[in-house]
């Protein structure tokens, strides 16, 4: 099973991650969505499991908070802010979370944090990323996606490049 990780998309969903989109079998989203019509058109997708960011005011108030969802045997926890997530987590094998806009992935406890980043707006001199990954039978590879911004390229048309 395919998943598509994302956070702080503030609004915008880029050409270069719809193409990414296209091929998922489920989109996780960690929050700062910013509007309804993002929403909408990541449904249009695949399944979307989504919780509510910072940013993410009145019109996302039936988006929750945190979420937790099995998807190929692997048991994700989704919250915007890492200073959220709880400290004991049974069962969970993955946190997904965002706010930062910094790409990340640790290994801690017995437990994989993931932050994909941001792939809306750039902000912060940081990288515009997302993260792709394969669950099946209780196992997750990752990989890191990275969107050249318009500095590097020549109107943003330059494929994404990826790291494994």
């Amino acid at each position: 099973m395919k998943l598509i990780l994302l956070s702080d998309t503030h609004g915008l969903l880029r050409p270069e991650v719809a193409e990414h989109l296209k091929t998922a079998d489920a989109i996780l989203h960690a929050g700062d969505i910013n509007r309804q019509a993002i929403v909408d058109e990541l449904h249009r997708y695949a399944p979307l499991y989504v919780v509510r960011g910072n940013n993410d005011k009145e019109w996302a108030e039936a988006i929750p908070h945190d979420l937790t969802v099995t998807l190929g045997g692997v048991t994700f926890y989704l919250v915007h802010n890492r200073r959220e997530i709880p400290a004991d987590l049974p069962g969970v094998n993955v946190v997904v979370f965002g706010h930062s806009h910094k790409y990340g992935q640790e290994e801690k406890d017995g437990l994989l944090f993931l932050n994909p980043g941001s792939c809306g707006p750039r902000r912060f001199h940081q990288e515009i990323t997302l993260m792709e990954a394969e669950v099946e039978n209780g196992a997750i590879r990752i990989r890191k996606i990275t969107i050249p911004h318009e500095e590097t390229a020549a109107g943003g048309q330059c494929p994404a490049r990826t790291q494994r």
